[in-house]
């Protein structure tokens, strides 16, 4: 093998090492790694061979492992090493292994008893080696053999052997949490553990816990909040700090924690005021570190009940990330302001300039950000400024994942907080006209249902005035090239439906642009189909009122083209319309009644006018109609009542087949009222016959009622959003206030914020429905707003009065006998290291369970004071706003959940 090298490896492995590492290519790479191969199988079998040459080669497997090569010829001497009494070779079997198995692999069985006998070893570092094994490898039907070993562990004497139990049965918890419901109480007793790093690791199973059954852990709030407050504190030793900041990582998971705990209790997020103040007023937003628990803290307090002081240092820190040079704490600040919101929605009036700095970035994945933040900011006031911002930066972007979601957040704030419906039309058609097909075809049925009712009350006028606005904007854009399938689709049911109704147009210009339609498009059977329909519709119109119907030679030359069509559907469709052309006015005003597209169809699922033929086929000898129940057993050979007692079979039978019963015929009304089969509209062109066929072209399909659906992905829809928020106070500030306010840093960075281009002020009025102003000190006292009954009315401070510190909350202390840090404190010598077990041995871990009552919990649904600008378009009042906003509500009811484009970032 060479002489010795580095490390301790023989000179070969290094020059292994340095050959790959000096590769110029994949192939060069693949052809070392595959000779290594060839020499460790030649190798890895000689008789005799030494332990530590052994050691070296299982690390060579690994490391042709890592590489992407096939190493499986070696696993079973990986397995035999964890066997090996050397400490070295034990630890180097066990890493091996973890590294080369899953869970489900063959020889998992051969290490288990190994694991068993490693687990009662003396020498911590082997129990260490086998919990690492135990928590990568050990599956469902190992946790029981191990399971006993790994609770008794909970107890070791060294505190690595805790911290790695705790670790394995959260992992068995994860895998099976069956099989370790009865060790919850475990988790409990391991959270005032004398090591503060057992006590981090079992935060993370009790987070896992509290996040399926908040309820029922109310009561370890008082120990998540001392345990948080002696980090912020520096009670724990130097080794935990990163970046100067104390066990930053501990401080992030108490703060979900938290936050999971104090949501919608006033009471428990009383416990939390102080403490989570403390965290933020002391992050060092100067390193990465800082700023996430920054960030998780904005969030924890984003989640707590309302409190003013909590919510204006909120909005401070919030200032400082927006106002940074780094895209990643802008991304940071615009997530962060998106979560305040929903708490105090005038905050984001404070940043507004800020917003539309980031609006304008161009990182693209700031920008898509912010308009996440703009989404949940929407209404009546604002929604043309940000729809039309959205559909610009939907034009601009290639991405069709993104685009599909641009899409259906503008369809589903036009729907919600459209001004008026003209506005609707030109929103939705310039939605349809740039993201194509990737919209929902859900969409393209509700703004054609939308066009066929209106307004939903008795203004027909209005409804006309509707109708012909699409009319005239269709008319305008089926002229554009390539026009996506479904806008065309919606384009020739308007036309059809509307196009001759208001008299501006004639139905053989109508019919021509029909015709252009179906043949700028003759590749597309299913645009052809809904041209071929809209000509059926106008026909049929012009015929019932009485007039004369001149079929244009285009018209007439794709009638007769489609009757040869190989498409039976399109096929159908041209020999209806002949057949509607041949017909008397009586006969097609009952067959294509005018704007019937949103009449209910009556089905009689009995089918009785089918009574006389089924009669007459069972009198010239056919067989009756055999029910769905008994459908499965027509394999079955044998009487009927008894072929559910036998299988299928399919070898041959030997004995004699027995006689024919006589078949009993039922009657007719009974075959009809036990049928499966009910009509429905048949599926290619199910528009036309709901909206204005009538029901003309069924076909008959089995019943599937109580059929689970496997497909289909959900429709579009908009949570209901908040009413305007109430305008903020906007009485100047005396000249000593404001003094203070720009002595701070946060006065000076608004003060930095107001000196704006007049288009930026003209913007963000338009977005955030009021012109650009100086927000005050966030930790002066101001109004917040009022949500029924829940929100506690603030006091004004007294403006010459010194500024209140951060932290006097005036909510009431965590224990109201006595600081609950002093008999801590008082089991601490005065030489004693802040690492003693003193600082949580009697730490309490559980407290009288503290719920507030239903009334005081902050109602997420609460109605907020409407702000008093507005600065919609037009010329529409406000009682105009509210109808319009109640007919879309009316016309176009969205049916699930909005979408949530950008889940997977940051939580």
């Amino acid at each position: 093998m060479g002489s010795q090298g580095g490390f301790g490896q023989s000179k070969e492995f290094l020059d292994l090492v340095k050959s790959i590492g000096e590769t110029r290519s994949k192939a060069e790479e693949d052809r070392i790694v595959l000779r290594e191969i060839e020499t460790l199988k030649r190798r890895i079998i000689e008789p005799d061979t030494p332990k530590r040459k052994m050691k070296e080669y299982i690390i060579r497997l690994v490391y042709v492992e890592m590489l992407g090569h096939d190493a499986s010829f070696g696993y079973i001497h990986a397995v035999k090493m964890t066997h090996d009494d050397n400490l070295s070779l034990k630890r180097t079997g066990y890493l091996a292994v973890t590294l080369f198995l899953n869970e489900d692999h063959d020889l998992i069985i051969l290490i288990v008893n190994t694991i068993q006998k490693d687990l009662k070893s003396d020498n911590f570092l082997v129990v260490c080696a086998a919990l690492n094994a135990v928590c990568r490898l050990i599956n469902e039907e190992t946790i029981p053999a191990v399971l006993p070993q790994v609770v008794e562990l909970l107890g070791h004497q060294k505190e690595a052997v805790r911290k790695k139990a705790v670790m394995a049965l959260h992992r068995f918890y994860q895998r099976s949490p069956s099989s370790v419901s009865h060790l919850i109480s475990n988790f409990r007793k391991r959270l005032c553990d004398n090591d503060p790093g057992v006590m981090g690791a079992t935060l993370c199973p009790l987070f896992d816990l509290i996040t399926i059954d908040p309820v029922s852990y109310k009561d370890l709030v008082i120990s998540f909040v001392n345990i948080l407050k002696q980090i912020a504190e520096r009670r724990l030793p130097k080794g935990y700090d990163y970046h100067q900041m104390p066990a930053p990582f501990i401080q992030i998971k108490l703060l979900k924690i938290l936050a999971m705990l104090g949501n919608g209790d006033k009471q428990a997020s009383g416990q939390m005021y102080t403490v989570v103040g403390e965290i933020m007023k002391k992050c060092d937003t100067t390193s990465n570190i800082g700023n996430a628990i920054l960030y998780e803290g904005i969030c924890c307090v984003a989640t707590l009940h309302p409190n003013p002081k909590l919510l204006g240092a909120a909005a401070e820190a919030i200032s400082k990330l927006l106002k940074s040079d780094s895209h990643n704490l802008k991304y940071l600040g615009i997530d962060a302001l998106g979560r305040l919101i929903k708490t105090s929605p005038e905050i984001a009036e404070q940043h507004q300039l800020a917003v539309i700095d980031c609006l304008e970035d161009p990182d693209h994945t700031l920008k898509r950000k912010t308009f996440e933040l703009l989404y949940k900011m929407t209404k009546s006031s604002n929604v043309e400024v940000i729809a039309d911002r959205m559909i610009d930066y939907m034009i601009s972007i290639d991405d069709s994942h993104i685009k599909t979601e641009i899409a259906s957040r503008c369809v589903e704030l036009a729907e919600q907080f459209a001004p008026s419906n003209q506005w609707f039309i030109q929103t939705m058609n310039r939605v349809f006209e740039h993201a194509g097909d990737l919209v929902n075809a859900k969409v393209a049925h509700n703004l054609m249902r939308l066009i066929a009712e209106g307004f939903g009350e008795d203004d027909e006028t209005a409804d006309n005035q509707l109708r012909s606005s699409a009319v005239t904007s269709y008319l305008r854009l089926i002229g554009e090239p390539k026009l996506p399938s479904t806008f065309l689709q919606v384009i020739c049911w308007v036309l059809g439906e509307y196009g001759t109704s208001d008299g501006k147009y004639s139905a053989s210009y109508i019919s021509g642009k029909l015709c252009d339609v179906a043949e700028a498009y003759s590749s597309n059977d299913t645009v052809k189909g809904y041209a071929v329909t809209g000509l059926m519709k106008l026909y049929s119109f012009e015929i019932a009122a009485g007039r004369k119907v001149d079929i244009l030679p285009e018209c007439q030359s794709l009638i007769e083209e489609l009757s040869a069509s190989h498409s039976t559907d399109l096929q159908q469709r041209a020999y209806e319309l002949q057949a509607i052309v041949g017909l008397d006015s009586p006969s097609v005003e009952t067959i294509m009644p005018l704007d019937a597209s949103c009449e209910d169809i009556e089905i009689d699922k009995s089918l009785p006018f089918l009574d006389s033929f089924v009669q007459q086929a069972l009198e010239k000898g056919a067989d009756p109609y055999i029910p769905e129940s008994l459908r499965s057993a027509v394999l079955n050979i044998g009487p009927v009542e008894n072929r559910d007692q036998h299988e299928p079979s399919h070898a041959l039978r030997f004995e004699a087949y027995e006689l024919p019963k006589p078949i009993s015929r039922p009657s007719p009304v009974s075959l009809a009222s036990s049928t499966e089969l009910v009509p429905v509209p048949e599926p290619i062109y199910s528009r036309e016959i709901h909206q204005s066929d009538k029901g003309t072209t069924s076909e008959l399909r089995l019943k599937l009622d109580g059929v689970q659906k496997k497909w289909g992905k959900p429709s579009y829809s908009h949570p209901s959003v908040s009413d305007e928020p109430k305008t903020t106070n906007g009485t100047k500030q005396p000249q000593d206030s404001l003094k203070r306010a720009s002595s701070s840093e946060f006065g000076k960075q608004q003060a930095e914020i107001t000196v704006v281009p007049s288009e930026k002020k003209m913007l963000a009025a338009s977005l955030f429905g009021g012109p650009s102003k100086k927000p005050p000190p966030p930790t002066s006292g101001h109004k917040v707003s009022k949500s029924g009954n829940h929100h506690q009315a603030v006091e004004k401070t007294a403006p010459l009065q010194p500024q209140p510190d951060l932290l006097d909350l005036g909510e009431p202390s965590v224990s109201n006998a006595e600081d609950p840090f002093k008999q801590l404190e008082g089991l601490l010598g005065s030489g004693q290291d802040y690492g003693s077990s003193a600082a949580y041995s009697d730490m309490p871990t559980s407290s009288q369970n503290q719920r507030s009552s239903v009334s005081d919990l902050l109602s997420s649904g609460a109605e907020l004071t409407p702000s008093t600008h507005n600065l919609g378009k037009g010329s529409d009042t406000k009682n105009s706003l509210q109808k319009d906003s109640l007919v879309r509500q009316m016309g176009v009811t969205p049916s699930t959940q909005n979408p949530n484009l950008f889940k997977d970032l940051l939580g």
